[in-house]
């Protein structure tokens, strides 16, 4: 995530902000210019021709363009199912979801990924089914299909996030990880089978047409507390080889997400020893994904032992060993093959 200042007072505001948290001006997103912009000053032009999302009220700050039909900005529209405008607890789920959501939406943009929603390509296009399973009275399973993405909100409550984490048997689960992990079925889906970049996937991960339901049912017979086979980067992606790309998939946007947030904040030195290059020096756009996990090991590093100095569990509780970093060039070559052709 990119750094935002306020363009009226220059205080630190936030992707998620609606009022600058120093001068209390209006702050919306506009999704065209990846940016934060202010409702007054100079900026206050470039909310010309612009108009909040219809679900403003439930917490979104993005513009929608006066040309839109839409009356819902590019993350809210995306929604394809959510609760019913009663259930006032699922509402209220929606909307911490939705910061996730939007998070993942402007991250993909950022990237320069194919967004292609379910409005104009109804077979196979990007939408999320956003419902609870705690207010709903359905078991709501997520998971990804044909281009739709099913998320429990119920999920979006700390006590149930964390029963269904040790359950599991897991050693990370965030609304944000379950948006990036599913969106990376999405893309593996939109940009892998058929195409020059299947074979390739089939050499380093695995054969997908393996059975899916079979794989899953190993999974859940195995014995928990395992940790994961070194090419795998948790137990769950050796489950198969979608699961396996998916897991990888999410963890490159933890990492390339967290970095850039670091050289935004200028978060300095490198925390490699001995290093003399700082962060604010590193390319995303490398062809070697191995110059940015050398950075990442020691950063991800240092941020864990800040959480430890405040009593609160690692957020990066993971070893990247040599296969898995494999991986991780693989889904780097292609996000910037897919951005490449979609310019």
């Amino acid at each position: 995530m990119q750094r935002f200042d306020c363009a009226r007072c220059g205080v630190l505001i936030s992707f998620e902000d609606s009022r600058c948290p120093g001068c209390d001006d209006g702050l919306a997103y506009r999704p065209d210019l990846l940016s934060l912009v202010n409702h007054s000053s100079d900026e206050g032009a470039l909310l010309q021709g612009w108009h909040p999302c219809a679900e403003r009220s439930w917490g979104c700050n993005w513009l929608v363009s006066d040309a839109d039909d839409n009356p819902r900005c590019p993350a809210c529209r995306l929604n394809r199912k959510t609760p019913p405008r009663d259930d006032t607890i699922g509402w209220e789920q929606l909307a911490r979801a939705a910061v996730a959501k939007r998070r993942l939406v402007h991250q993909l943009s950022d990237l320069g990924l194919p967004i292609t929603s379910y409005h104009e390509r109804p077979d196979g296009g990007l939408a999320f089914d956003l419902l609870s399973s705690a207010t709903s009275g359905q078991r709501v399973v997520i998971g990804h299909a044909n281009g739709v993405i099913s998320v429990d909100l119920a999920e979006s409550t700390d006590a149930h996030r964390e029963s269904v984490r040790v359950w599991l048997d897991e050693a990370y689960r965030t609304m944000l990880g379950h948006f990036r992990h599913e969106i990376g079925h999405y893309y593996w889906q939109v940009l892998i089978p058929g195409g020059r970049w299947e074979e390739p996937f089939r050499a380093l991960f695995g054969d997908e047409r393996a059975s899916y339901s079979e794989a899953l049912q190993r999974h859940y017979r195995r014995d928990p507390g395992q940790p994961p086979a070194p090419e795998f980067i948790t137990p769950y992606a050796s489950s198969h080889p979608r699961e396996d790309f998916a897991e990888i998939w999410a963890h490159y946007l933890h990492i390339t997400d967290t970095l850039q947030t670091a050289v935004q904040h200028s978060l300095f030195p490198d925390p490699r020893r001995g290093a003399s290059r700082g962060l604010a020096q590193l390319d995303f756009d490398v062809d070697d994904m191995a110059e940015l996990i050398e950075v990442w090991v020691g950063f991800a590093g240092s941020f864990n032992e800040l959480n430890r100095s405040m009593g609160k569990p690692d957020p990066y509780p993971f070893t990247l060993s040599a296969q898995v970093v494999e991986k991780l060039g693989f889904v780097h070559r292609l996000v910037q093959d897919a951005r490449t052709s979609a310019q």
